[in-house]
C-alpha cells in the first residue's frame, strides 16, 4: 500500500497513535496533529493520556516534520479562523474543554492557564464529573457563530455514559475567553429510545458528534451510535437557540449510516450541493469489516447515503478474520482542497498488534473527487 507516513510508532512501545486532525494554512503549508494512547504512552499527574504532537508539510504532504509537542491537549481538532490556527479539544482523556491559538503556523501555541487564556469549561479531577470527551470533528460557522460538538461522560462508562452537548461562540469574539462561549444542555441517551425492532443492544449510546448545517438551515449534531450487535446506525440531535438547546426525537432521530459504529466527519460541498463523508462501511453485513475498509460516501439530504469509492482496505493477503483483527483505517479527518480531498488516517497496518491500536498516522489524497459525485 502506498501512503505518506506522518508518524510511525513501534507497537512494542505499547504506545498507540490517535485522533489525527489536518488543516491547510493560509501560507499553503499543511498542519497535522495527533495524540497518544495505550499503557506505554505519556501520562500526566492524574495518570491520564494527554499529549499531542504537531507536524507541518511544505510539499503538499509528501514529507512531514515534527514541529512541537503539546501537553494537556487531547482528542483535539485544528481549524483556521481570522488568520490564526486553533486547536480545540480536551486537556486530557475525560478532561476540561480547552482551546489554543497559534499565530505562527503551529510552531508555538498559547497555554490555557485560566478562563481568560483558553480554559473554556472545567472538568472534574480524574474521573469525577464533568468528564468531557470528543474527537477531531468539524467546527461549523453559521450566522456569525461557531459550533462544535462534545460529550460529558457521566457516569464515566464508555458507551452508555455519554451525554451529548454543543459549545458555541460568536465568530468575531475572543475565542480564548471562556465568557464568550455557551454550552447547551447535556442530553444523556436513554435505552428506552432504541427501536424495538433492533432487539437488545449491548451498550447503546452516542458519541463523537459532528455539527452540520442542513440545506433547510437547521443545525444537526450527527452522532456516531454504538449499536452492537447491529452495525451502521447513527443518531441526529437537533441544535436550536444559538446552541443553547439540543433535543432528540427517537421517532425520527435514528438512521442507517455507512460506518456509523466508528468516528466520521461530514462536510458540505457547495460546488455540488452534496454532503461528503469518509467512513468505515461494511461491504458484507454478514461479516462486518470493523475498520478495515474506508470509503467515500455522498448524500443529498444527510439521511440517505451512497457509496462512491473504496479508498483503503486490507491488502496484506491475510485471511479475512486475521485482516479485520490486525488492520484499521480509522478516525479520519479530512478537508476539501480545491479539486481534491486531503485526508489523515489513524492507521493500524503491517505490525500493529490489533486494528484499534494504530501504529501509523498516514496522509492521503483523493484527486478530482467531484468526478465521483
Amino acid at each position: 500500500m502506498n501512503f505518506n507516513e506522518v508518524k510511525f510508532q513501534d507497537a512494542r512501545t505499547k504506545t498507540y497513535l490517535g485522533s489525527p486532525s489536518i488543516v491547510r494554512l493560509e501560507d499553503g503549508d499543511l498542519l497535522v496533529t495527533h495524540d497518544y494512547f495505550g499503557p506505554g504512552c505519556p501520562k500526566n499527574h492524574e495518570s491520564e493520556e494527554h499529549l499531542t504532537s504537531v507536524y507541518r508539510s511544505s510539499d503538499n504532504g509528501l514529507t512531514w516534520g515534527n514541529l512541537t509537542h503539546i501537553a494537556n491537549a487531547y482528542w483535539s481538532s485544528l481549524f483556521t479562523h481570522n488568520g490564526s490556527v486553533y486547536l480545540l479539544g480536551t486537556s486530557q482523556q475525560y478532561g476540561s474543554i480547552v482551546i489554543r491559538r497559534s499565530d505562527d503556523g503551529g510552531y508555538t501555541w498559547t497555554h490555557p492557564e485560566d478562563e481568560k487564556s483558553g480554559v473554556l469549561f472545567r472538568g472534574g479531577p480524574f474521573r469525577e464529573p464533568p468528564n468531557y470527551h470528543c474527537a477531531p470533528v468539524p467546527m461549523l460557522q453559521k450566522n456569525g457563530r461557531l459550533y462544535r460538538a462534545f460529550e460529558d461522560c457521566d457516569p464515566c462508562n464508555w458507551g452508555t455514559g455519554f451525554q451529548s452537548l454543543v459549545v458555541s461562540a460568536p465568530a468575531e469574539a475572543e475565542l480564548l475567553d471562556a465568557s464568550n462561549w455557551t454550552m447547551s444542555n447535556k442530553l444523556p441517551f436513554s435505552p428506552a429510545w432504541v427501536p424495538r425492532a433492533w432487539g437488545r443492544l449491548e451498550r447503546p449510546g452516542w458519541l463523537e458528534g459532528n455539527v452540520v448545517e442542513t440545506k433547510e438551515g437547521e443545525i444537526w449534531n450527527f452522532l456516531r451510535f454504538n449499536s452492537l450487535p447491529l452495525w451502521d446506525k447513527a443518531a441526529i440531535v437537533k441544535v436550536r437557540d444559538n446552541g443553547k438547546t439540543i433535543t432528540f426525537d427517537p421517532s425520527t432521530g435514528f438512521l442507517d449510516f455507512p460506518g456509523g459504529m466508528t468516528k466520521f466527519t461530514i462536510r458540505f460541498d457547495s460546488a455540488t450541493g452534496r454532503y461528503v463523508t469518509l467512513s468505515n462501511n461494511n461491504p458484507n453485513p454478514d461479516r462486518p469489516s470493523r475498520r478495515t475498509v474506508l470509503s467515500l460516501h455522498v448524500s443529498n439530504d444527510l439521511l440517505h447515503w451512497e457509496h462512491r469509492r473504496t479508498l483503503l482496505e486490507g491488502d496484506q493477503g491475510l485471511p479475512y478474520e486475521q485482516s479485520i483483527q490486525l488492520t484499521g483505517f480509522q478516525y479520519v479527518d479530512w478537508q476539501f482542497d480545491d479539486e481534491d480531498i486531503i485526508y489523515i488516517v489513524r492507521t493500524a497496518y503491517d505490525g500493529a498488534h490489533n486494528y484499534h491500536d494504530a501504529n501509523r498516522i498516514t496522509f492521503h489524497r483523493i484527486e478530482n473527487f467531484r468526478s465521483l459525485m
